[in-house]
């Protein structure tokens, strides 16, 4: 999927050689790139992408499973997550088929938004079909989905304890051979250097964040995430810098915390409250940062420091 992964774990006994596990995981991210990759024309997904509307196309099982809990999140969020909008992304400079990055017109949003949409598309007999000619994209769950991949296979050959990346979704289970939790950190939204916002231990917990800090472009003074909102085509404009998401599956941190920064500080927080998602927001306020966390997050790390 374009990017870069890392196991760390606790070798047990029964567990294969490190050269064994390595080869199996990279097996593994390499099926799941030639099934999801927006940036292969090769791949399930592009292949599907490509055909016109009416069509219909024979899917691998992970691919049709991530359909069904993108259409869960969605329907959850009430649209704020939307697995279709590649012709949106494409058209505001941040897709795999871009020209550049640009602030289209109030006309081609809206022709591109005719061309999005989960009601458009429907899954039968193994089978993914299209009633218009959308197209998937699955980047704001498919790294959360690779890590649940990958930490199940470990579970099955006998690893108690690990700490899993990729693409920055975590997951981390049991401890490290000193005793001590796998720690990590909660980076603060800044541009330009990296420091730690947050230090948190997982124990068979996910972390995922989203933020509006490294991938955007200005024109004309105004901030263009590549964070888009699917219920205007456009890109999110508020005050949320970043917001991390925490949950037991990798998959639902990763897709959450999309959907948190879709809605914003005021409604995400009120939303993740409702729903009981461990969150941090870090909001934009008064030349700098403020964070807020929900109750679910607080009984899991405390309340922190509040700066």
């Amino acid at each position: 999927m374009g990017s870069t992964y890392s196991v760390k774990y606790v070798r047990g006994s029964g567990v294969p050689e490190p050269a064994v596990l390595q080869a199996q995981t990279e097996a593994i991210l390499a099926d799941l790139d030639a099934q999801l990759s927006t940036w292969r024309s090769d791949s399930a997904v592009e292949r599907f992408n490509a055909l016109p509307a009416g069509s219909c196309q024979k899917m691998p099982a992970d691919l049709l499973e991530l359909v069904a809990a993108g259409a869960l999140l969605s329907v959850e969020s009430e649209g704020a997550l939307d697995l279709t909008l590649e012709p949106l992304l494409n058209l505001w400079g941040f897709g795999p088929q871009s020209r550049g990055e640009r602030v289209p017109s109030a006309e081609e949003i809206a022709e591109a938004r005719e061309r999005t949409g989960l009601r458009h598309l429907r899954a039968r007999n193994g089978e993914l079909c299209k009633e218009v000619a959308l197209q998937l994209d699955f980047n704001s769950i498919a790294a959360g989905h690779a890590v649940d991949r990958v930490v199940d296979h470990l579970k099955q050959q006998g690893v108690r304890s690990y700490l899993v990346e990729i693409t920055g979704e975590l997951k981390a289970e049991g401890r490290k051979p000193d005793g001590e939790h796998w720690r990590i950190a909660i980076e603060a939204p800044l541009e330009g250097q990296r420091a730690a916002q947050r230090v948190l231990e997982l124990d068979g917990l996910s972390v995922s964040t989203s933020g509006d800090y490294r991938n955007y472009f200005e024109r004309d003074g105004r901030r263009f995430s590549h964070t888009l909102d699917p219920r205007t085509g456009a890109p999110i404009e508020h005050n949320l810098a970043a917001v991390t998401v925490v949950d037991p599956s990798a998959l639902r941190a990763d897709g959450l915390s999309t959907v948190l920064m879709v809605m914003g500080p005021e409604r995400g927080f009120e939303f993740a409250q409702a729903q009981s998602i461990a969150a941090f927001f870090v909001v934009r306020e008064d030349g700098g940062f403020a964070s807020r966390s929900t109750d679910a997050f607080i009984a899991l790390f405390g309340a922190g420091d509040g700066k």
